[in-house]
C-alpha cells in the first residue's frame, strides 16, 4: 500500500450514507497557539479515542485523513478558564502546579 490516502469517492453510497448525511456538518478551528494550522477551519469526519486521547479526525486540503487532539481545537464549547483568560494565558493553574511538582521531583531525584 502506498503512503498516501485517497479520500472516499463522493459518489459512493454506503449503507450508512443516509444516516451520515442526516447529521449536521460540524466544523472546527485549530486553536493551538503554536500549531502551523492555527486559525484554519476543517470539517469533522469523526472523533475518537486514539493513542490514549480524544482526537478529531478530518481531511486536509489535499484530501488526506488527519487527526489532532481535540483540546487543540474549538470543537468543544470554550471552558471557563479559556473564556476568562481571553488569550492572555496559555497555561492553566492546574497545569502550572503539575509542572512545578514535576520540576521539584526532578530536582529531588537528579539534583540541580
Amino acid at each position: 500500500m502506498s503512503g498516501w490516502h485517497v479520500p472516499p469517492d463522493p459518489s459512493f453510497k454506503s449503507r450508512t450514507a443516509a444516516r451520515a448525511t442526516s447529521q449536521a456538518r460540524i466544523e472546527f478551528e485549530v486553536t493551538h497557539p503554536f500549531h502551523p494550522w492555527r486559525g484554519q477551519r476543517f470539517v469533522l469526519a469523526t472523533r475518537k479515542q486514539n493513542w490514549g486521547e480524544d482526537r478529531v479526525m478530518f481531511y486536509d486540503v489535499q484530501g488526506r485523513l488527519r487527526s489532532l487532539p481535540a483540546s487543540w481545537t474549538d470543537v468543544d464549547e470554550i471552558d471557563a478558564f479559556r473564556q476568562i483568560a481571553a488569550g492572555r494565558s496559555f497555561s492553566r493553574p492546574d497545569d502550572l502546579s503539575a509542572l512545578a511538582s514535576l520540576i521539584a521531583h526532578i530536582k529531588d531525584h537528579h539534583g540541580d
